[in-house]
């Protein structure tokens, strides 16, 4: 297998973006980061799985990972502090708690 550079992979990125929507594409940097039609910012990293993904799968099932790879569910989900702290335990009875549940030896910090 020959490993492309960073100019390669990014033209064949997005000449394969290109065919699969059948409108140009651009790809554009802006220092270490990229952006697809002026979309979301990713690394080139990311560039890369992407390119792997459309080069291996089939048309069809490469614009739903193109499609998955750019928007990603926006889900809050609550915090372990939230759920801790509703019980109403006071910072001190808190830490206690974490430090209990942690493996390891640790202690408690200065002040307890």
């Amino acid at each position: 297998m020959t490993t492309l550079t960073k100019e390669e992979v990014i033209s064949q990125l997005q000449m394969a973006l290109e065919t699969q929507s059948g409108k140009a594409v651009s790809i554009e940097q802006a220092g270490s980061w990229y952006k697809i039609d002026g979309g979301k910012s990713v690394r080139f990293s990311e560039l890369e799985t992407m390119h792997g993904e459309l080069c291996a799968a089939s048309p069809a099932s490469s614009a739903k990972a193109v499609v998955k790879a750019q928007v990603k569910p926006a889900k809050m989900q609550p915090s372990k502090k939230a759920t801790a702290t509703s019980d109403g335990l006071t910072p001190k009875q808190l830490w206690r708690q974490k430090l209990a549940n942690t493996a390891g030896s640790q202690t408690l910090p200065r002040g307890f």
